[in-house]
């Protein structure tokens, strides 16, 4: 299994930077690609960064302002994905959730977070 846990949410004016991060506990070698998506009220859930074997996709809204990473653990138990994001607008403004993508003996399942809030306002 995998279990997931965002932090890193909160109150940021326009033009203000924060960072998200995601930490995934659980057997590493049965996540592959990981992603950051979000949801804003009346909205889908849309993707908006995505980091796998190291390459990395972005939404035409995230690109530029955002920047996904992932770092593991040295004993490999745990690993954590990271977004910065930059020059906040308030239509970045959602509930963000992470996503590991499992593979090999969890390979068809996808695991999400309780996700973190962002609030883009002056």
């Amino acid at each position: 299994q995998v279990q997931l846990v965002e932090s890193g949410g909160g109150l940021v004016q326009p033009g203000g930077s924060l960072r998200l991060s995601c930490e995934a506990s659980g057997n590493q070698f049965n996540i592959g690609a990981m992603g950051w998506y979000r949801q804003a009220p009346g909205k889908e859930r849309e993707l908006v960064a995505r980091i796998s074997d190291g390459s990395r996709r972005y939404s035409d809204s995230a690109l530029g302002r955002f920047t996904i990473s992932r770092d593991f653990a040295v004993d490999g138990a745990k690993s954590t994905m990271n977004l910065e994001m930059r020059n906040l607008k308030p239509e970045d403004a959602a509930l963000y959730f992470c996503c590991a993508e499992g593979v090999r003996r969890l390979r068809g399942r996808d695991f999400w977070g309780p996700g973190t809030q962002v609030t883009v306002s002056s």
